[in-house]
C-alpha cells in the first residue's frame, strides 16, 4: 500500500478535535468494560483491524476474558453478556450501520438500562469509535 496522509501531521487541529472527544468519553460515567465492548464491536462491524487489535489489548488489561472478547462477533448467541450489555451492543451495531437506521425497539431497550445522560454518553462513544475506524481504514493504519 502506498503511504497515505498522516492526519496528526497534516491537520493537527482536526486530530486534536478527535482527541477532545476521547477526553470527554474518558470522563463519562460509563463503565470501562462497557466502553471497550462498544469499541471492539463497532470496530468489528467496520472491519478496522487496527482498532480491533488496540481495544482487545485494552480489554484484556481491564480483565475482560478472552471468551468475552472472542464472542463479541456473535454476542446474540452468547450467554456471557448481561442484558444491559446486549442492549448496548445492539445499539452499537445499529448506530454503526446507520443507513439501516436505529430502530425504536433497540433504542427503547437501551433506555431501560440507561438514563438520557448515560445514553447521550454512549451514543457519543459509538459515534467517536466509528470516526476513529474511518480514520484508521481511510489512512491505511494496520494492526501490528
Amino acid at each position: 500500500m502506498k503511504p497515505r496522509v498522516i492526519i496528526p501531521k497534516a491537520a493537527p487541529e482536526a486530530y486534536q478535535a478527535m482527541l477532545g472527544l476521547e477526553k470527554y468519553i474518558a470522563s463519562t460515567s460509563i463503565s470501562p468494560v462497557l466502553k471497550e465492548l462498544i469499541k471492539i464491536r463497532a470496530s468489528q462491524v467496520n472491519g478496522c483491524a487496527y482498532c480491533i487489535n488496540m481495544h482487545s489489548i485494552d480489554a484484556r488489561k481491564l480483565g475482560i476474558s478472552e471468551q468475552r472478547i472472542y464472542l463479541l462477533s456473535a454476542w446474540r448467541e452468547a450467554d456471557v453478556y448481561s442484558e444491559e450489555e446486549k442492549a448496548i451492543l445492539a445499539l452499537t451495531e445499529e448506530v454503526t450501520l446507520i443507513s439501516q437506521h436505529v430502530s425504536d425497539a433497540t433504542y427503547e431497550n437501551a433506555s431501560k438500562y440507561f438514563d438520557e445522560k448515560s445514553l447521550s454518553e454512549i451514543l457519543m462513544m459509538i459515534i467517536t469509535i466509528n470516526a476513529w475506524n474511518r480514520i484508521g481504514i481511510a489512512t491505511g493504519m494496520r494492526a501490528v
